[in-house]
């Protein structure tokens, strides 16, 4: 169950790192992913923001998988008086599994 939900925050943690990355769309570039040592994957989205939240939105969908929420971290900062750059969380997941592992582990 443990594996499951490492794979889980993976998937989501790439996911956010192909929302926040600046790739011009329709850029033809060879982009290898990258892992750090904390295990957080990072690559290089070949579409413009919108367009790779819209697919991943559709991919997510189409896999049969929760969304929960789309946070447009960006605008909570500019309320916020906090300039950061372009930055949207998309928040999903599998509520069966994802509830066995909070059972599990009340503090995850």
């Amino acid at each position: 169950m443990s594996n499951c939900f490492t794979q889980a925050c993976a998937a989501a943690l790439l996911a956010f790192a192909l929302l926040t990355s600046s790739t011009a769309p329709g850029a033809a570039e060879a982009v290898k992913p990258t892992v750090s040592a904390s295990g957080i994957i990072t690559t290089k989205s070949a579409y413009g923001l919108q367009e790779t939240v819209d697919r991943l939105k559709k991919d997510i969908a189409a896999k049969g998988i929760t969304f929960f929420q789309e946070i447009d971290q960006s605008a909570l900062a500019a309320k916020a008086a906090i300039e950061l750059r372009p930055s949207i969380l998309l928040i999903f997941g599998n509520p069966p599994l994802g509830t066995q592992f909070m059972t599990a582990n009340p503090q995850a």
